[in-house]
């Protein structure tokens, strides 16, 4: 209650979705030298030809994320460091399950079809 009498109710509201929060934040993380490459090559060559080295770190560092992230991550996950109090008892230790199998799916389907995309009109 509160000095007039009243009921107070406290809520607490997120106001980011945590996948969401998360997936946005390594994203800037991890891009932000490339973007930061491409902003200073682009305003170095302000009127003239675009060069080549913001598009090269930006394809260079979303392979790399892609396949050397995704590799360490799966191979960091086994028996001995899978500790989690919380865990679903119907997955066994060491593994790994996607409960939100939507924003797994946006992202792999984006993930495939930008490489797809860049491979068009690379081979053009």
């Amino acid at each position: 209650m509160n000095e007039q009498g009243e009921v107070v109710k406290e809520r607490k509201v997120t106001v980011w979705n945590p996948t969401v929060a998360n997936l946005t934040l390594m994203a800037l993380g991890s891009s932000a030298p490339e973007i930061l490459l491409s902003v200073i090559e682009t305003a170095g060559n302000m009127g003239g030809c675009p060069g080549e080295l913001g598009a090269s770190t930006i394809v260079g560092s979303a392979a790399f994320n892609l396949l050397v992230i995704s590799a360490v991550s799966i191979y960091a996950v086994n028996e001995k460091n899978d500790t989690d109090d919380d865990r679903d008892d119907t997955v066994p230790k060491g593994v790994k399950k996607i409960y939100d199998m939507g924003v797994f799916g946006v992202t792999a389907f984006s993930s495939v079809f930008a490489y797809l995309w860049m491979w068009m009109v690379l081979s053009d």
